[in-house]
């Protein structure tokens, strides 16, 4: 029990180690659950401000584990005296959270408190302690007592709640006693600004990380079974509206879900804490969750970079899901999130084949309908730019930006234009609207064959991508077609330009009649590139690996003109050896 007023002298136990198990509801009497029973009934009402004044003790009932990881580098920055996140660095003495001169994902990343994870894998808590410490300080003497965006933004302080309440050694073990009161002030005062506003946040990672936030306050905070029961219920309802019935979630990120299934994995750590168990629904769509995020895992059991993310390693991958405990195969079709797995022997193909996300529900989403990313074994051979969301913050906006662009991703770009437009002020507009996707499994082959609109309003024709994976895993074959679309066609040739770009890891030699190339993996594989009805080239590129920095790469271009009845072009990957 970490509590307000502790003598560490009289028991001989550490302050920020006490630690006190208690139950449910098991064993009240008859009186003590119609009072319990009143109480969330009025959870919402002017009663709830009363609620910790008096009656309960203000101190947590106990410390949960963390079950992840969390970034060396950052944690060593910090006892180095920097906070540093995506290339961006401050120092600690001279941080000022009432001048904030950081970026936005900066600000979240020092709101949130995720660094404790960060130095609470590198330091021991005699280390961590006095950093934490020192950085609490700071934000309590701007945040602690007024409300402010975004310090005080629902989601961040869902994530907050979960990190102070597992990490409290690191930022309770002082023997300042007013500091101590101030933080369990902070964390209490916070618990009731969540319940007020956790529904508020949008859909996805930001309204499960606040009812999360809700949740583990009434696990730990004494008092708290109305406010839990309160919670199951709100967060029931997050996952209803953000997790789909195949595990995906709204904006379509995989990033996102990784950091929801994370958020999820801590909270359970939280019930854990109490031995407790989490409801039902919650464990139900854990495992829903983590079949989609394998889904578009690749052979590395890396995650591949849709939607803006970065690649994320197998480890890192393979520690998270067992952190869940969790064990799933790969998800091959998410329809309604928009993936399509294609998996024989080493090879493994996911494509995007869905409209972008809606801007209501993501920020920085991607215009990268009908774009594939395929592995062989260990080996990323093509893949998307990615990064849009989690590039180095140093990089120009500009470069960031297009990263989110059709041309930033292996698929085909009609007439130097997006398939779905991005407006300056980075929001997505108009274009794919409706697709239609079929799939066939037979003895020889994995078949997908998909099209989309999002070319007809401006250039008057539908995408139309036909891809299958052979039995063998040795044959992937493709076929993009232009077909004449909208009430009437458009007048004239109309450009176009298929991408392929290559990891950097992929060397490429053009062949000598200048209608293929040989491509090499790292393991030594080599993969031969043939395409018929277009003019192929290669051109440079980029790919953000998992720091987020731009690696230098290449990229396979083939480009042509469609006419008016419309153009097909054929390509074909195949493993020599």
């Amino acid at each position: 029990m970490i509590e307000q007023g502790d003598d560490p002298a009289a028991d001989g136990i550490e302050q920020g180690k006490r630690l006190i198990r208690t139950g449910g509801d098991k064993g009240l009497s008859l009186a003590d659950r119609l009072s319990e029973h009143f109480h969330r009934l009025a959870w919402r009402t002017p009663l709830h401000g009363l609620r910790l004044k008096g009656r309960h003790p203000l101190k947590l009932i106990a410390v949960a584990d963390d079950p992840f990881l969390g970034d060396p580098g950052r944690g060593n920055a910090l006892l180095d005296g920097k906070l540093s996140f995506r290339g961006e660095n401050h120092a600690v003495v001279t941080l000022d959270p009432a001048k904030p001169g950081w970026s936005k994902p900066f600000g979240d990343y020092f709101h949130s408190f995720a660094w404790l994870r960060d130095l609470s894998t590198v330091a021991t808590r005699q280390q961590a302690a006095p950093v934490a410490e020192a950085l609490m300080r700071k934000w309590l003497g701007v945040h602690a007592d007024k409300v402010t965006d975004p310090a005080w933004r629902a989601d961040l302080w869902g994530r907050r709640i979960l990190f102070w309440t597992a990490h409290a050694p690191l930022i309770l073990s002082s023997t300042d006693l007013v500091y101590r009161s101030k933080v369990l002030h902070a964390l209490a005062r916070g618990a009731r600004h969540l319940d007020r506003t956790a529904d508020r946040v949008p859909l996805g990672a930001p309204r499960i990380a606040a009812w999360c936030g809700v949740l583990a306050a009434g696990l730990m905070i004494p008092g708290g079974d109305p406010r839990r029961a309160f919670g199951e219920a709100g967060l029931a309802r997050a996952l209803a509206g953000s997790v789909g019935e195949d595990g995906g979630i709204t904006g379509r990120s995989p990033a996102a879900l990784l950091d929801a299934i994370m958020l999820l994995t801590l909270l359970r750590e939280t019930y854990a804490a109490r031995r407790l168990d989490p409801p039902e629904a919650q464990s139900r769509a854990l495992t829903r969750m983590v079949t989609a995020l394998l889904g578009v895992c690749h052979g590395d059991r890396g995650l591949a970079s849709w939607q803006g993310g970065v690649p994320v390693d197998g480890d890192t991958i393979g520690e998270i899901v067992a952190a869940t405990g969790v064990r799933v195969r790969p998800l091959r079709q998410a329809h309604e999130w928009g993936y399509q797995r294609l998996a024989q022997q080493r090879t493994v193909l996911i494509m995007d084949a869905a409209p972008p996300p809606i801007a209501r529900v993501m920020e920085g989403g991607c215009a990268s309908t009908l774009a594939f990313e395929f592995s062989d074994g260990p080996d990323r051979i093509v893949v998307s730019c990615g990064g849009a969301r989690g590039a180095d913050l140093r990089l120009p906006a500009g470069l960031a930006e297009g990263l989110r662009t059709t041309a930033a991703h292996s698929t085909l770009v009609v007439g130097d234009s997006n398939s779905t437009a991005i407006h300056p002020d980075g929001t997505l507009g108009r274009g794919v609207a409706e697709m239609e996707l079929s799939r066939q499994e037979t003895d020889t082959a994995s078949r997908i064959e998909a099209s989309h609109d999002g070319y007809v309003r401006r250039h008057g024709v539908i995408h139309r991508r036909r891809i299958a994976l052979g039995a063998d895993g040795r044959d992937v074959r493709g076929e993009d077609s232009l077909l004449p679309g909208g009430r009437r066609g458009k007048p004239g040739p109309v450009p176009f330009v298929i991408r392929f770009h290559l990891h950097p890891g992929v060397q490429i030699s053009p062949t000598a009649d200048g209608a293929g190339a040989l491509l090499r993996t790292p393991s030594g594989a080599a993969w031969q590139f043939r395409a018929g009805g277009a003019a192929l080239g290669i051109e440079e590129s980029v790919w953000v690996d998992g720091r987020g920095i731009p690696r230098e790469t290449q990229q396979l271009v083939l480009t042509g003109e469609s006419p008016a009845g419309g153009a097909s072009v054929s390509w074909l990957f195949h493993r020599a050896r």
